[in-house]
């Protein structure tokens, strides 16, 4: 069990449990309750919905797509980042994703979905691939994700229903937690000074992010 992508299994297991919730619960209320709210965030202090909206997606296509590129490529990302460190970079690159959301989208939309966490461990994953440029296994899967990310950006600016900021944000947080947790065995590919930084550039980009958003409907 020890190898097993079991990280990549339970949260496949927990955003499909929710989604079935979702479609046995009318009105959309699941949604109302735990999407992407910048107003229910300022004003109503909810914030759960910096974490929840990582789990919930508004129709079954949005479902089916990203739990199908969280089974295949979370199990290699899994398998070469270890299994805190996905979950690591998985959970708080999907949170940057939503704090960058609250940031730049507008204050009344209502957004939610797996692809901030996702583009997240692609970021994440880039940034091993950075630091692996002397493998040619890496640089092949560096370049396989890299088209990946630049193909969903490109696809995003003509859907404007997509939140691409929460895109984003999930592929700058990924990026800069792949700096701070390294893989396994990789201590003298990772300086400390290179996590230092990434650290401090995750908290600034954070509190900018969640600055921005309260500026946005004026609370400061």
């Amino acid at each position: 069990m020890k190898n097993k992508p079991y990280v990549t299994y339970t949260i496949f297991g927990i955003t499909t449990a929710v989604f079935l919730i979702q479609f046995l619960i009318p009105y959309d209320s699941v949604e109302r309750l735990l999407g992407m709210s910048s107003l229910s965030i300022a004003y109503g202090h909810q914030y759960w919905r910096f974490i929840t909206p990582i789990f919930i997606h508004f129709g079954l296509m949005h479902f089916a797509f990203n739990m199908v590129v969280l089974y295949f490529m979370g199990q290699q990302c899994e398998a070469i980042f270890g299994h805190w460190r996905f979950a690591i970079v998985y959970l708080l690159s999907g949170i940057t994703g939503s704090v960058a959301g609250f940031a730049f989208n507008q204050p009344n939309v209502l957004s939610g979905g797996a692809s901030g966490a996702i583009f997240g461990i692609f970021g994440g994953f880039l940034m091993i691939g950075l630091h692996y440029r002397d493998n040619y296994a890496m640089r092949a899967l560096t370049r396989q994700f890299t088209i990946f990310i630049l193909l969903n950006l490109v696809f995003n600016l003509f859907d404007t229903s997509i939140d691409i900021w929460g895109h984003i944000g999930g592929l700058v947080g990924g990026g800069l937690l792949g700096a701070i947790v390294g893989i396994p065995g990789a201590k003298d590919r990772f300086s400390v000074r290179t996590r230092v930084v990434s650290a401090i550039l995750l908290i600034f980009f954070t509190v900018i992010c969640i600055l921005i958003g309260l500026r946005k409907v004026g609370l400061a």
